[in-house]
């Protein structure tokens, strides 16, 4: 459910971009039984930044699952600021929860037509607006890379944090302006639950982490603990191919890194990605491109 509330105007548009305190974001993302523990700055650039909250809970305010909340403040027309939080639970009940909060400042959006803007549906309301939206898991493991310490230079890594949070705010735009249509074949309906699409897209995570070692169908089922005839329905609703199709296409890819870019042999190539045989990598890799695999070495 969406909730759009108008606020007062000035005073919150002047808390929300000019202030360093985020007990604004905190109290109206948690309510105030959250309690501010520690902040860190995340420096991402001039027109974007960034923080990690750890909070504390007090009471029920614990919900069952992380969540996240779009604020948007109309600062004139047709400049913005706009706030994501996210809110992440540890594995461990004695850790402390932790609030993400990107607020994307009116310069930034500056780059866009209002055109462009105006599309997508928080922009629509000449008012300041909230809205919830789902945690994906693209978005969660977004928010993981942002934990990690990074070696890079600071130009490199204000890159890098430019990257993720472009990413986090066109992800929780479609969650709230293209909701998932589910399936109309009744056998696929049940991808209309999060929880299920986010098992199909950690079989397709596990594809791509074992292209060295392929899974069968019942392996990879019983890895995200889903019903094989599901899986692989729910698997070409979403991606378009089979499991065995994408399988194969992310293997023939990467055996093209290999060649091309490494400069492995065919038989290298063949034992790192786990063929039987030269002749049977050849075969799949002809079946796929049209060529040999030692044509691209050529």
């Amino acid at each position: 459910m969406y909730a759009n509330k108008a606020l007062t105007f000035v005073p919150v548009i002047e808390l929300a971009i000019h202030t360093s305190t985020h007990a604004y974001a905190v109290d109206r993302f948690l309510g105030n039984a959250a309690r501010t523990l520690h902040t860190v700055a995340i420096q991402v650039n001039n027109a974007v930044t960034a923080e990690r909250i750890e909070v504390l809970l007090q009471g029920d305010e614990t919900p069952a699952e992380d969540r996240g909340m779009l604020f948007l403040y109309p600062v004139d027309d047709n400049r913005y600021c706009l706030q994501l939080c996210y809110i992440q639970y540890a594995d461990q009940p004695s850790a402390a929860p932790v609030v993400y909060s990107f607020r994307f400042l009116p310069d930034f959006f500056t780059q866009f037509s209002a055109e462009a803007l105006t599309a997508n549906r928080p922009f629509r309301f000449d008012e300041t607006t909230e809205m919830q939206f789902t945690v994906c898991t693209r978005s969660r493991a977004l928010l993981q890379q942002v934990e990690q310490e990074s070696q890079a230079t600071p130009l490199i890594r204000s890159l890098m944090y430019t990257e993720h949070a472009m990413h986090l705010l066109r992800r929780a735009l479609e969650c709230i302006t293209l909701p998932f249509a589910p399936c109309q074949v009744p056998a696929c309906r049940f991808l209309a639950y999060e929880s299920e699409r986010e098992k199909i897209e950690l079989a397709r995570q596990i594809i791509n982490d074992s292209l060295d070692q392929p899974l069968t169908i019942r392996e990879l089922s019983r890895k995200v603990a889903m019903n094989e005839c599901y899986l692989k329905k729910g698997f070409k609703a979403i991606t378009g191919n089979t499991i065995h199709e994408y399988q194969q296409s992310r293997r023939i890819d990467r055996a093209k890194e290999l060649l091309q870019q490494q400069g492995l042999s065919v038989t290298d190539v063949a034992n790192t990605l786990g063929y039987s045989s030269i002749s049977h990598f050849s075969t799949a890799f002809k079946k796929m491109t049209g060529m040999k695999p030692c044509e691209l070495l050529a």
